[in-house]
Formats: structure tokens, sequence, C-alpha cells
């Protein structure tokens, strides 16, 4: 199976010394290329693993960790000591260090060969005490890493180092990401504002605006042999509704979001954007909000936020990235209404117009209906329920004033109770954990915003390796959350994010 990150790299490093002779670092080289060996041949790993030559001094592993920093191949590194590898020579290495950090420890062996063991072994295999020494020194400087413990051939542990690949290919992806606002924001909403200088410092993503009329431009430029290929593959993939066919009444409507979904991706293709956002309030010229559009460049791995909400834009593209290869799928989504039943309570999600269909494997519906707000002719969207799936996530940026918070529910995704025949919008209906009481509780006093992304591949775990790497704040809710412990660890993030900020 080919990884979904293959042309991408995780350089993996060994720490020894000269100490031991070069016999036992013979033994660590080979040792140490089997580990790597094993996890680049772990189906949960999605990138290749690169094993490097094992690091014995202070300026063969400062120099090895700039070499990562400058290859954009390398979406991080792992590191493990297989013996006694003296501390303060991972200090200027350790500080040089701007690629994610992953230390695996473990060992060569699974058993202790209790039999035969002798010291000669004991030299060879001291994991055990040599991770704890490189572990001391990375928490003195405060290095931003994740540990991962166990032997390379437990699945627990591949899937482990799978998902922190994940989250870096996330960072990596946010990094490396252009996002094209096209006009400002809705007016007078507060949360989807943000400090875009500070985002670009903290996440790496450039968020710039481009006037809605260079859209209308583009859209007016695209040939109607163009339209017509598109026109035929919606026809072909989708169940569209017959007034849109050719021959149908409303097809021109349809021909006009063939139209939009061209120009935007080639807009976005000459500007080197993968992320973008529009907004109903700012549409210039053109003739619809895009809704079929936006879902179909969704589906093919852009990251949108309605309203001019570039930061869920953020997100969506994050997650697209970080779910890559796994079942399911992301999608911008908004908590739109609640179904109260005492026992039974749900969340119906929705947009607009502008959910991804990688939330659904079922044949999505393309109609055409009324908005109601934005003064502009009817818009063509896809209309399907989001697949049912069990511990999928719904994650929100917002900018606290002094830092962001990531805020993450884990939830099922259920197949709605009942058909909704005159809901003419794609949605997802969802049970929240722990409950929807005191999910609902902690998203307010967390402060999450309404406009989430939602993610059915990527789960939390992907998430929270992701805030780590990015030294972001993220507040949980799941099946262990309490209302008194939530709340505890709001106030707490309060002081340690002001005092983390002085240090």
């Amino acid at each position: 199976m080919t990884k979904p990150y293959a042309d991408r790299e995780i350089w993996f490093f060994t720490g020894s010394q000269d100490l031991y002779g070069p016999e036992t670092l013979e033994q660590v080289a080979a040792q140490s290329q089997e580990v790597a060996a094993a996890l680049d041949a772990a189906a949960d790993v999605p990138a290749t693993i690169v094993w490097k030559p094992v690091l014995k001094d202070s300026a063969s592993i400062r120099r090895a960790m700039l070499d990562a920093n400058a290859d954009d191949r390398v979406l991080g590194v792992v590191t493990w000591m297989h013996t006694f590898s003296p501390a303060k020579m991972w200090i200027a290495g350790l500080d040089a260090l701007r690629k994610p950090l992953l230390h695996l420890h473990t060992q060569a062996n699974v058993a202790l060969p209790w039999d035969t063991i002798d010291f000669d072994f004991m030299n060879l295999n001291q994991a055990a005490h040599g991770d704890r020494e490189y572990a001391y020194l990375a928490a003195r400087l405060g290095v931003s890493r994740t540990t991962v413990v166990g032997h390379v051939s437990n699945p627990a542990v591949q899937r482990r180092v799978g998902t922190w690949v994940r989250g870096a290919a996330g960072w990596a992806a946010t990094h490396e990401l252009t996002l094209v606002r096209f006009g400002d924001n809705m007016r007078n909403v507060a949360v989807t504002e943000g400090d875009k200088t500070e985002a670009e410092l903290r996440f790496g993503v450039s968020v710039n605006t481009w006037g809605v009329n260079d859209l209308v431009a583009a859209v007016d430029e695209v040939a109607d042999d163009a339209v017509d290929a598109l026109v035929a593959e919606y026809e072909e993939l989708y169940d569209v509704v017959p007034e849109l066919r050719a021959g149908g009444e409303r097809h021109e409507s349809l021909r006009y979001a063939a139209r939009q979904e061209i120009a935007l991706e080639s807009f976005l293709t000459r500007v080197g954007a993968k992320a973008f956002t529009t907004n109903f309030e700012d549409l210039g010229d053109l003739r619809q909000l895009p809704g079929l559009a936006v879902q179909r460049l969704m589906g093919k791995g852009y990251g949108f936020g309605a309203e001019g909400d570039w930061k869920t834009a953020v997100l969506v593209r994050a997650a697209k990235v970080m779910g890559e290869g796994l079942p399911g799928g992301a999608s911008l989504m908004e908590d739109y209404t609640y179904d109260l039943t005492p026992g039974e309570e749900l969340i119906l999600g929705a947009h607009m117009l502008e959910i991804c269909p990688s939330l659904t494997t079922t044949k999505p519906r393309v109609e055409i209906h009324p908005l109601g707000i934005g003064g502009k002719e009817d818009p063509v969207r896809m209309v399907f329920n989001a697949d049912a799936v069990s511990g999928a996530v719904v994650v929100s940026l917002a900018d606290m004033r002094d830092r962001f918070r990531l805020t993450a529910n884990v939830v099922d995704v259920v197949t709605p109770p009942a058909d909704l025949p005159h809901l003419p919008v794609a949605r997802a209906v969802w049970k929240p954990r722990p409950s929807f009481e005191v999910s609902a509780e902690a998203w307010l006093t967390a402060g999450g915003a309404h406009h989430t992304v939602m993610s059915t591949a990527a789960g939390v775990e992907a998430f929270e390796v992701f805030a780590e790497i990015a030294r972001v704040e993220l507040l949980v809710i799941d099946e262990d959350t309490t209302r008194r412990g939530f709340k505890d660890q709001v106030n707490w993030n309060k002081a340690y994010y002001r005092l983390a900020q002085g240090l």
C-alpha cells in the first residue's frame, strides 16, 4: 500500500557514544536500522522512515538537526537512545531543532534472555536509562516533543507513531499554506476575527485578501468547453435533479456553479493557495454564493471557512492532510440546532451550503434552492447525510487575545432519526461525549467557536499532536470530561499560558 506521505520523510536518529568501542557501535547501528525499518514497514506509519548514522558527539548531533531543518521533505525527527548517550551532547542540537520531535522509548529486544543475559548485553541494551538521561535534558530545555513507549513490533506503538506523523504533517501543511480571503469576514461577528500576523508566526500560514471581483474576472474567463466537461462529470457522479440537468429549466445555474469551481481552483492554483474563504455579504458581481464549487474543492483537499472565517479554513486544511489515506473525511461544520429529547439529545450540524462530501460514502444529490440571504441567485449545492462514525471530532480555533485556543469535542456521528425532506443542505447529526449537557457547557465555558472542522478521519489524538507541536492550547471534551474538572482546566490554562509567554 502506498504511504499517504510517501514523498515526505521522518529522520530516525539513534544516540550513543564512543565509550563502548567499535564492535558495540556496529551492533547499535544494525539494531537501530532494524527498528527504523520496522517503523517504515508499518502500515499505520504514513511517511517514509529514513535511518541516519548513529550520533555520538555534540557537533554531529547539531549538524543532523540543522540538516533536518533545512530539508523540506522532512516532517520531523525520531530520537532513540539505544545505549547511554550523555545528554549534554544533545543541548546544541535540540536547541537548534525546528522540526517536530518524537522521543521513542524502545529497545531492540522484546523479552529479556534471562538464561544468558550478561553485562555485555546490559552495556548494549541500556535505553531504559539512556532515554531517561535524554528526556531529562529535553525537559530542562523545554523542548516540545511527543513521547511514545513500547516495542516497535507492538501495533499500538506503531499507531501512536503514525498519529504523531499525521500531526507533524498537519503542522507542515499549515507552514506551507497560503490562504486566500475573498473579501472580508461577516460584519459584527466576533469569533471570525483574529490576528493574522500571530497566526503566521504560530502556524506558518500566510493569510491575505483578494477582491471578490478578482474572482468574478476569473469566472468570466472560463471557457465553455471546460464548463461542458465539468457539468458532464457532475451528471455522472451525482444524482442531479432534473431541472439542473442538460435541457432542464435551471441548467444554466449548474453551468454557472461549474464556472465558479473552475475559476476558484485555477485562481488558487495560480497564487499557490490550498485554503480560502468566501462571505455571503461580499459577493461583488458573483451571481451565486459558491456552494457546489466549495464542496467539491474541499473534497479535493482544500481548506475552507465561511463568512471569511480564515481560522477554520486553516483547520480544515490541516485536518485534510492529517486524515489523508484514512476512511472518512473533514469538513467545515457548524452546530445549528438541537434535539433536546431527554436522554436522546442530538446536535444537527450543517451550514448554508458548504459541507464536504468526504463525510459521506453515499451518492450526493445536487439541488438548487433559495438561500434567503445575500441577495443573489439561488445557489446549487450537494445534499446528503454524513455517514455514522464513532469517535469523530469537532474542533474550533479561536483567538483568545493573548493566544490561540483549540477546543475539541469527541462525538459519535449517527444516522438521522428521521428523513429530512425539507432541509436542502448537507448535514451531520451527532451525539457529543460525554453527554449533551456536559459537552455544551464545556464548549461554552471554553468560548469555542460556532464554526468548526468535523473530522471523521483524523481523530482527536492527531489534533493533540498538532497542538503540542504548535505550542497551542488545546481543550478536549470527551468521555472523561466533568463540569468541575473542565472549568478548573480552563482557569489553570489562563495562568499557565500567560506565565509561559514570559519564560
